[in-house]
C-alpha cells in the first residue's frame, strides 16, 4: 500500500510539472501582446468610401500576408490619423496635412504613399457654392467651410489667391464633416464648401440652394495620401509591414480588376451605393510607393503649415519618413532621399 501511494505521489508531481510547463509555454506564445503566432493583429483606421482595406480583409488578402486586421471606421481620414494619439488604431492613412500634423507631435513615421495625387483624382474634389455666387471673386467676405484637421484651408488659400482674394478676406468655418457642411450650405450658414466623392458630389449637386463652381484639378493642389504608424510598431515588426504593403497593393489591383464584386463588398459592409463605388473606383487606384511628386507635396504642405503656425516646431521631412519598408516591397517605386 505504501509503495502504491509513493508511486501515485511521484506521478502526481510529474503530471503537475507537465501542466505547469505547458501553461508557461502557452503564456509565452501570447506574451508579445498583439502578435498571435506568426500573425500580427492590426487596428486600421478606415472610411466608408475606401475600397482597398475592405477588399484586403474581405478577400482574405490580409490573412494571407500574416495580418489579423480589424478595420475601425471614421468620418474622415484625418480623424483616423488623430486616433493614433490615443492608441485607438495602429495604422492610419490620410492626406498630407493630418500626416504632417501627427509626425510633428509624436514618434510616428510616414512609411508609404498611395500614389493617388493625380489630376483625375483631384477632379473629384468639387467646389459647391450658394446659387447667388457667380465667380471665385464673389467669395470675398463670405463664410467658407473646411473640415477640421484637413488640408482644405490650404486649398482655400491657393484657390482664392489665384482668383485675387486673400484668405484674410473670408471667414473660414471649421466643421466636423461633410454632413455638417451639407446642412449649413442648405441653410445659408456657409456660402461654399469643397466636397469629395461620387456620393457627396451627387448629394450636394441636388441642393436647390447650391451649384458646382469649380474642382481641384483646376488648381495646382494635388492631394497626396500616405500611410502612418508609430516608429515602435514599424521597427518592431518590419517584415510584417512589408507584407502589409504587399497586401494593400494586391487588394488595389484586385479591386480595379473586379469593380462589380468590389461594389458589392462596399454595399454589403458599409452600405456604400454600388453606383458610387463604380464611379469612384477607376479614379483612385492605389499604387504603393513614394515618388518625387509625393515628396514635393509633403514638403510644400509642411512649409505652408510652418509659415502659418499650424506646425509650431519645424523639422526635417526626411527624419519623419521611413521608406525602408516600401522600398523592400516595391524597390522600383521608391525614390532615394537626398
Amino acid at each position: 500500500m505504501n509503495r502504491s501511494r509513493h508511486i501515485w505521489k511521484r506521478w502526481s508531481v510529474l503530471l503537475l510539472g507537465t501542466i505547469l510547463a505547458a501553461s508557461v509555454l502557452g503564456a509565452c506564445g501570447n506574451a508579445s501582446g498583439d502578435q498571435q503566432g506568426s500573425r500580427l493583429k492590426l487596428k486600421i483606421a478606415d472610411i466608408s468610401t475606401n475600397t482597398v482595406f475592405r477588399v484586403a480583409k474581405n478577400k482574405g488578402i490580409f490573412e494571407k500576408h500574416g495580418i489579423d486586421a480589424e478595420l475601425v471606421n471614421f468620418a474622415t481620414p484625418a480623424e483616423g490619423v488623430n486616433s493614433l494619439f490615443i492608441k485607438q488604431v495602429d495604422v492610419a492613412f490620410g492626406a498630407d496635412f493630418p500626416l504632417l500634423n501627427a509626425v510633428s507631435k509624436g514618434d510616428y513615421s510616414i512609411f508609404a504613399s498611395s500614389g493617388t495625387a493625380t489630376d483625375l483624382s483631384a477632379s473629384e474634389w468639387k467646389l459647391f457654392v450658394r446659387q447667388e455666387i457667380g465667380s471665385a471673386a464673389e467669395l470675398k467676405g463670405k463664410k467658407l467651410s473646411f473640415s477640421r484637421g484637413t488640408f482644405v484651408p490650404y486649398l482655400w488659400d491657393v484657390y482664392l489667391g489665384e482668383n485675387g482674394v486673400a484668405l484674410s478676406d473670408v471667414e473660414l468655418i471649421g466643421q466636423g464633416g461633410f454632413d455638417e457642411a451639407y446642412v449649413a450650405l442648405k441653410k445659408g450658414e456657409i456660402d461654399a464648401a469643397w466636397v469629395y466623392g461620387a456620393v457627396l458630389n451627387e448629394k450636394f449637386g441636388a441642393l436647390a440652394e447650391a451649384k458646382e463652381l469649380s474642382d481641384m484639378s483646376k488648381t495646382p493642389v494635388r492631394l497626396g495620401t500616405g500611410l502612418i504608424a508609430s516608429n515602435e510598431l514599424l521597427e518592431g515588426h518590419r517584415e510584417v509591414f512589408v507584407q502589409f504593403l504587399k497586401a494593400l497593393d494586391e487588394a488595389s489591383i484586385y479591386a480595379q480588376a473586379h469593380p462589380e464584386e468590389t461594389a458589392d463588398i462596399m454595399y454589403e459592409e458599409v452600405k456604400q451605393p454600388r453606383e458610387a463605388t463604380l464611379k469612384d473606383l477607376p479614379k483612385n487606384p492605389w499604387k504603393l510607393g513614394f515618388t518625387d511628386k509625393a515628396y514635393a507635396g509633403l514638403q510644400g504642405q509642411k512649409d505652408y503649415m510652418v509659415a502659418n503656425g499650424m506646425i509650431e516646431q519645424d523639422f526635417e521631412l526626411n527624419d519623419k519618413l521611413n521608406l525602408d519598408l516600401v522600398r523592400e516591397a516595391f524597390p522600383e517605386r521608391v525614390i532615394d532621399l537626398k
